[in-house]
């Protein structure tokens, strides 16, 4: 039997960003009829984004070698 464990909530820092109005609108379509929020969705974009970028990064160096 899996056992329950309360998980644990990240430390997190509020930042303000400021979004152009069609990037918004594109995002809250994108959710709605989601569970998800707009910093949710926003959040999983940049870790995709940093991983795509230390891929890019690895593969790069890869090369140079």
């Amino acid at each position: 039997m899996r056992r329950f464990h309360i998980p644990a909530v990240p430390p997190t820092t509020n930042k303000s960003i400021r979004f152009p109005n069609d990037l918004i609108e594109e995002v809250e379509a994108a959710i709605t009829g989601k569970d998800c929020t707009f910093s949710a969705f926003v959040i999983e974009a940049v870790r995709v984004a940093l991983d795509n970028l230390k891929e890019d990064s690895l593969l790069q160096n890869s090369e140079e070698e």
